[in-house]
């Protein structure tokens, strides 16, 4: 069986429903049986000053001054800061348990947005670099289709050598190309699946003849059809199909693959299943029965 990191922990209450929603997808998961859920508990603030900027770190697990609140979640509470950092040590637990067996998901976001001096757009820590930092000796190629460019992960590959970002997107979000940053954008209106298929297999590509150690796939539902911010082709049954082209490849180059979520603003029922989707494309990819 597929093995989740998750804990209540993650859930906090805040305007949006961001991190309400990785409760829902959880207790979802386990209902239908679909993932074994792996406790991470909290990950040392310690690790979290390598890769930021300390005195950001420091206030937001204080809670003091406008540091605390600069990525949006307001106002800061203990709550809060127990989810992050508890999301934080599950990128960490995941990163582990998918080198080692191959798969594995962390219920929560990648925060993509965050840089090493301050979060942003609802991105505290960056979870994606992060595992870079802690595993210096592997190659960590982040596969990002969030429908929002990630340039917080964008920034850090400019520190990081074994870091690599690939970002599929229809919003550029400030998202930079460069040497390890790899950028393709696919028009919200004009573009098409066809395109974006091309694009998920150049990333496979580059990410095998990089050698790659662990791909890092944010599986944003931020682009569906009827997100605010999603594009006018990217239908239900297509964003499967990009989930399970995705573990599909990872599995035929053998490459191992830590999933997990990303942006999505549509209400909690209706996003919760497009969600639940990516974890039964893994489920149909690694673990049903031939």
């Amino acid at each position: 069986m597929l093995k989740a990191c998750y804990s209540p922990r993650y859930y906090a209450q805040t305007h949006t429903n961001s991190m309400e929603k990785l409760t829902a997808v959880a207790e979802v998961l386990q209902q239908q049986q679909l993932v074994e859920l792996i406790d991470p508990g909290l990950i040392d603030i310690d690790i979290l000053k390598k890769l930021h900027n300390p005195q950001y770190v420091d206030a937001f697990f204080a809670g003091d001054s406008s540091f605390a609140t600069v990525q949006g979640f307001k106002p800061w509470n203990p709550q809060l800061r127990d989810a992050i950092l508890s999301v934080q040590a599950g990128q960490l637990v995941g990163a582990e348990i998918a080198l080692k067996e191959g798969i594995a998901a962390n219920i929560a976001q990648g925060f993509h947005h965050a840089s090493y001096d301050s979060g942003a757009a609802y991105c505290t820590f960056n979870g994606l670099a992060l595992i870079a930092k802690q595993f210096p000796d592997k190659r960590i190629f982040i596969l990002d289709c969030d429908q929002h460019g990630g340039d917080g992960t964008a920034i850090f590959t400019n520190r990081m050598p074994n870091l690599i970002n690939f970002g599929i997107f229809g919003i550029r979000f400030g998202c930079k190309a460069g040497e390890r940053s790899l950028t393709r954008y696919i028009h919200p209106k004009q573009g098409n699946f066809d395109l974006y298929r091309e694009a998920i297999l150049e990333a496979f590509q580059y990410a095998s003849r990089w050698d790659a150690d662990l791909i890092v796939y944010q599986a944003g539902m931020d682009c569906h059809q009827h997100d605010k911010y999603g594009s006018k082709w990217f239908t239900t049954a297509l964003l499967f199909e990009r989930d399970r082209i995705v573990f599909e490849m990872a599995k035929k180059m053998k490459i191992p693959l830590l999933f997990v979520l990303a942006g999505g603003y549509q209400p909690l029922e209706d996003l919760v299943p497009l969600h639940v989707n990516t974890f039964k494309a893994a489920h149909q990819i690694y673990f049903a029965e031939v």
